[in-house]
Parts: structure tokens; C-alpha cells; sequence
């Protein structure tokens, strides 16, 4: 029995991890800044620069979830996918950008806020518990998948649909 190798494994991680962090900010961008107009990415200028910051987060999602797809069709066609490996690092990027931007640019940089003119305390934490969460699982998926040992990690026709146990 062998273990995957670390190249495709970081492959599969850095696939996962980018459209983790693409995912979650297009759905940040989307959600929060289009539909409901809570707030910009940069909230403390003219709604000009707001839109305009919004615009620059927006690509940085779209960048990232285009490398994402780079990486996933190179492990597809080399026959590297594996899926598992993959979720850990989703997990990982999802919650990692969404607990960065509930601390880091919403606390320490005050870039903005969820929302303005209400008690942020419920949005904080709901915010930094849902990101708690998604890192946690993440992390636990990813240290899972580091110690599982099958051969079928090896073969790419077998990767992560045999049995466990």
C-alpha cells in the first residue's frame, strides 16, 4: 500500500483551497454587496470607490475560481482527481476567507461592516461561527486524508470510490 503522491495531492489542496476562496467571495460579492446593498468592499469613501473596490474583489473571485478550474482540468486529465483531497482544501478556502474577512477586514481593518445601523453582534457571530465551521471541517478533512492509506489513491480509475473499512 502506498500513499498519493505530494504532488498531485497539493494539486487537489490548491484546487479545492482557490475555488474555496473564489466560491465564497463571489457568493460575499453577490449576496451581500449586489442583492441586499449591505455594503461594499470598501465602505469608507463615495459609493463610486465602493463600486469600484467591489469590482477589484470581484475579479480577485473570479481569478481564483478560473485557476481553480485550470488546476481541476489538468488533474482530471491526468486522471489525478481525487475528491476527497479536493473537499479538505474547498473547506479550508471557504472558511478561511470568510473567517478573514469577518476579522481581518471587518474587525482589525474596518474596511466595512455586514451591515450598518443594527446590532452587529448576531451577524458577527453567525458570520465567524458558519467560517469556524467550514475551516474546522476543512482541517479535519485534510488531516483524514493525509493519513489514509489505500491503493486506490494510487490507481486513478479507483480514486475515493472504493469502500472504506
Amino acid at each position: 500500500m502506498t500513499t498519493p503522491s505530494p504532488s498531485r495531492r497539493r494539486l487537489n489542496l490548491a484546487a479545492g483551497v482557490l475555488l474555496g476562496l473564489g466560491a465564497v467571495a463571489f457568493l460575499d460579492e453577490v449576496v451581500f454587496h449586489q442583492l441586499l446593498h449591505w455594503h461594499h468592499f470598501y465602505d469608507k469613501s463615495t459609493s463610486d470607490v465602493g463600486l469600484v473596490s467591489d469590482g477589484v474583489f470581484h475579479a480577485f473571485s473570479w481569478f481564483a475560481t478560473v485557476a481553480a478550474a485550470m488546476l481541476l482540468f489538468r488533474l482530471a486529465r491526468d486522471g489525478a482527481f481525487s475528491r476527497m483531497t479536493f473537499a479538505a482544501g474547498w473547506l479550508t478556502g471557504a472558511g478561511f476567507f470568510q473567517l478573514y474577512d469577518g476579522l481581518v477586514q471587518h474587525k482589525v481593518m474596518g474596511l466595512h461592516q455586514i451591515r450598518y445601523e443594527v446590532d452587529l453582534v448576531p451577524y458577527d457571530v453567525v458570520w465567524n461561527l458558519v467560517a469556524g465551521v467550514l475551516l474546522a471541517a476543512g482541517i479535519a478533512l485534510w488531516v483524514i486524508t493525509s493519513r489514509r492509506v489505500r491503493p486506490s489513491d494510487d490507481d486513478p480509475r479507483t480514486a475515493d470510490t472504493a469502500p472504506s473499512g
